[in-house]
């Protein structure tokens, strides 16, 4: 870097340290001090000899200086600051009108016309490439809010910055074009796809708005859809302890057959008739009553358009459906599907049969159980008192002879 270059560096970074304000969240010595630094890189992997790199970087170190003191009039203020400074050095006219061209040039966005404005113009444009520039373009446009007032929409930014990408900038040097293009190309993919998604967001929201007063709100759909899963599990529930009870009794019943039966035809053991006639007649009692609680009942599977029309059918029951034609039950959904007062009323329907088919299985368990253990306890009882006063020990006793 040459002494006049130290100069003016020296010269702009003492100027944003003095008129830095808090507003400047884009435009700021950090990213002027960036953009130096990326620019030397590009002139240290140009052709340009040092007059011509001097050239680049005093117009770079100037770009940007008028957003210190006038916001709105940026750009001309730029070029005065430049002019300003180069007179005061006594730098030649011929000079002082290159680097004012080349300010120019990047405010204008003009295609260069030699290698020393394609570096400056790529150079002031390096942070299209940064990884996170998503983020510096938020900053960008919160300093653009805080001095002019109008804060554009995310939709019009984005928008902008696609445009600007895709039309409006390019790069022309060989170090910009492999170093920064593909990362660049990179930002644009990410804007692009920000744009897609906030698209989708925007639909949701319409739809969202159109139908506001006919979506009912998450607690009326938790509430059918918890309350429906906890009424399928509790008849899971009835029906398991309904087949535990019916596969006891079976093996109760069986075991009895199998081992106390064949010994009631011995005289010896008629006082374990009506012992084990209690025990079998409540198990027995017991395997009906279970059966019952588990026995599916099928209603006619039919109904009209007269009831559909009027909402009396309950379309998400099979048992109200099963024997209709699939052409009839088509027309049907769709007639639900269209009214959501309807599809409401249906799960309503639905929560209220499971409801009723319930009570019916657990009234039935609750009997079922209650005569099984009325059963054991009885049969047990009854097996103690005949064992006792009719057991074998009483019929071997001999009565005392006369004397």
């Amino acid at each position: 870097m040459s002494e006049f270059v130290k100069k003016v560096a020296q010269h702009v970074t003492q100027l944003f340290k003095e008129q830095t304000g808090p507003k400047l969240l884009f435009h700021n010595l950090k990213h002027k001090q960036e953009t130096i630094q990326h620019t030397e890189e590009l002139l240290e992997a140009s052709d340009l000899n040092a007059e011509q790199q001097e050239l680049v970087l005093v117009a770079v170190w100037f770009l940007d200086t008028g957003y210190l003191t006038d916001y709105a009039n940026w750009k001309s203020i730029d070029i005065s600051n430049a002019t300003t400074f180069l007179e005061q050095e006594k730098i030649a006219s011929k000079k002082v009108g290159t680097i004012q061209n080349l300010i120019s040039l990047v405010h204008k966005l003009d295609v260069p016309k030699n290698k020393v404005e394609k570096a400056a113009l790529d150079s002031y444009y390096w942070h299209l490439a940064k990884s996170d520039y998503v983020e510096w373009s938020e900053l960008q446009k919160e300093e653009i809010n805080a001095h002019v007032g109008e804060l554009p929409t995310a939709q019009e930014w984005r928008k902008k910055s696609i445009k600007f990408f895709q039309i409006e900038h390019r790069y022309y040097t060989d170090y910009a074009l492999e170093k920064w293009e593909p990362e660049k190309q990179k930002n644009l993919k990410k804007l692009l796809k920000r744009k897609r998604k906030a698209k989708r967001t925007e639909r949701k929201e319409r739809l969202k708005a159109k139908y506001k007063n006919r979506i009912p709100d998450r607690g009326v759909q938790t509430l059918y859809r918890v309350t429906l899963r906890n009424h399928i599990k509790l008849s899971d529930i009835a029906d398991t302890k309904a087949n535990i009870l019916l596969s006891v009794n079976a093996i109760i019943i069986s075991l009895s057959l199998a081992n106390l039966v064949p010994k009631l035809d011995n005289p010896s053991n008629d006082y374990l008739i009506y012992p084990t006639a209690i025990f079998v007649i409540f198990c027995i009692i017991s395997m009906v009553m279970s059966i019952m609680a588990t026995r599916p009942n099928v209603t006619s599977g039919e109904f009209t358009k007269e009831d559909v029309k009027k909402k009396r059918v309950n379309l998400l029951f099979f048992g109200n459906f099963h024997k209709m034609k699939v052409e009839n039950y088509e027309w049907a959904m769709m007639e639900l599907i269209k009214d959501h007062d309807y599809i409401y009323s249906s799960l309503t329907k639905d929560l209220h049969a499971l409801g009723v088919v319930l009570e019916r299985k657990y009234k039935l368990l609750r009997w079922t159980y209650t005569v099984f253990m009325i059963g054991m306890i009885l049969s047990v009882i009854v097996f103690g008192v005949a064992l006792k006063f009719y057991g074998p020990d009483r019929m071997l006793e001999v009565p005392d002879l006369p004397q």
